[in-house]
């Protein structure tokens, strides 16, 4: 068996018999087979039987009573059952086009990778299927914000959320696996690092039934994003809350003592950025520093994009307390944490960014032709 096909499914009875023809018509003459891990509540189960009994191609069926682990537990139950070691993963609501299948199993068997991820957002790829702009919007947002989370391990990914994945089998500690929701690939790559390639694809609109987002869902997605990055975030937000009970006293001080509010705000926002910086550089990323940029070139980033914040920010309060008639000093709190995570997203997807090797080689060049000039004897 060259490639076991995994496909999760909830409630997908109408899109069974045209997965399975169109998986069957796209790996013609390959050696598949397609392992159905369900948890339906509908006739979905029996619609896997009537069609495996006339398939092209090999069909198993897992029908789960307990649904552990949500759709995460399904694809790692699907692993664990495949005759192949090479998994390919898909949605069983066709929005993971069949036809792309040999595109990733022939990037798989160039050699030098251990997964190959569909991306929406790669090369010429498109996000069409998602239902409308409010979808996107939340796809591409907690796409960045989890690519901040894990800026080295996500590094050169582009679509960490996709449920389109091809994965060598032997390179996972399955048992170090807890999904916990629906971003199972997510779970993989945070949890070891592995050789990636992508390939791009057009997410197609559902062939028949409903939607499963949820939001429920989405509050699944940030538990195991907040599990999975727990640490890095929590000492990021710790140093952040001790920056805004910083900057709320220092404003609070300054305020009583007389000044305007507007120019407390400016001073107590410039001295603990200094702040936020100093401990972010000794506790949060410390692990990231040796791959960005010079300490220097870090600390410009970090101070202009925090002060391009407060510029925006400081605004937004004078606006609350002028127009709300609430305090400034609530005002600066709720301003503040809402500046929480733009802060964590640009700080490990800019600053603490891992420097590209063509970049790093024109800089020991501009440094050695430099220093070669120096040092070459000329006339004063």
């Amino acid at each position: 068996m060259q490639l076991s096909i995994v496909v999760p499914t909830y409630n997908e009875a109408p899109n069974i018999e045209e997965l399975v023809r169109r998986v069957a018509a796209a790996t013609r003459g390959m050696d598949v087979e397609l392992i159905f891990v369900d948890d339906s509540t509908d006739a979905t189960p029996d619609e896997v039987r009537r069609v495996a009994a006339s398939a092209p191609v090999p069909v198993r069926l897992i029908h789960r009573e307990h649904r552990r682990g949500g759709l995460g537990g399904a694809v790692v139950e699907g692993f664990e059952a495949a005759a192949a070691d090479i998994c390919l993963v898909m949605d069983g609501d066709l929005q993971h086009p069949p036809e792309e299948i040999p595109a990733m199993w022939h990037r798989y068997r160039h050699g030098d990778v251990d997964v190959v991820i569909a991306s929406r957002y790669s090369g010429g790829g498109t996000s069409g299927g998602l239902a409308d702009n409010t979808r996107i919007l939340v796809s591409r947002t907690s796409t960045a914000l989890t690519r901040a989370m894990f800026p080295i391990r996500l590094k050169g990914v582009t679509d960490p959320m996709t449920g389109f994945f091809l994965v060598d089998r032997r390179a996972l500690d399955l048992a170090t696996l807890k999904p916990r929701g629906f971003k199972i690939l997510l779970e993989i790559l945070a949890r070891k690092n592995l050789r990636i390639a992508e390939v791009p694809f057009d997410f197609a609109d559902r062939y028949a039934g409903q939607s499963k987002a949820s939001l429920r869902q989405g509050f699944n997605f940030l538990s195991q994003l907040t599990a999975l990055r727990f640490g890095k975030m929590s000492l990021f937000g710790l140093i952040g809350a001790f920056g805004a009970v910083a900057n709320l006293a220092i404003m609070w001080g300054l305020t009583h003592a007389g000044m305007g509010y507007v120019l407390a705000a400016i001073i107590a926002a410039e001295v603990t950025i200094v702040g936020n910086f100093l401990l972010q550089e000794r506790f949060v990323f410390q692990d990231m520093k040796g791959d960005a940029s010079g300490v220097w070139s870090r600390f410009a980033k970090s101070f202009g994009f925090n002060n391009a914040e407060a510029l925006i920010r400081i605004p937004v309060l004078a606006f609350m307390v002028q127009t709300w008639h609430i305090s400034s000093v609530v005002a600066a709190a709720i301003t503040l944490v809402v500046a929480f995570f733009v802060r964590f997203m640009f700080h490990s997807l800019v600053v603490y960014a891992p420097r590209r090797a063509e970049e790093s080689a024109r800089v020991r060049r501009l440094v050695n032709e430099l220093d070669a000039q120096a040092m070459t004897p000329g006339e004063l």
